[in-house]
């Protein structure tokens, strides 16, 4: 999937196959932030304007914006890869999980 991207956020690109007009919301988000236009280049303009207005208000309210990507996720995995991920680790849990996804990321090209 394309996103549009600006000050750190990613937006959708979403046709309305009945109108024919394109829409789109912030990605990654809890905040629901949205915006729509006709064109691309009017939505990419739509989506700017959306991302300013949303740090704006966020700025009036004395909110803190919502950030896409905070740097933690939680991991389902089973009992068993959890003893032995902890045990190959030998220190750092964190560190290990880091570096198996900065190798499986330099795997892919990303």
């Amino acid at each position: 999937m394309s996103y549009l991207k600006y000050k750190g956020y990613l937006g959708t690109i979403e046709p309305d196959l009945e109108t024919g007009e394109l829409f789109g919301k912030l990605a990654f988000m809890r905040d629901l932030i949205t915006y729509e236009a006709e064109t691309l280049k009017a939505l990419e303009q739509a989506f700017q304007e959306s991302v300013d207005c949303y740090l704006e208000s966020c700025t009036d309210l004395g909110k803190a914006p919502d950030q896409p990507f905070k740097g933690t996720f939680n991991v389902r995995i089973s009992p068993e890869m959890h003893r032995k991920a902890v045990l190959a680790s030998s220190n750092s849990l964190n560190a290990f999980v880091s570096e198996a996804i900065q190798e499986k990321l330099m795997r892919l090209g990303a």
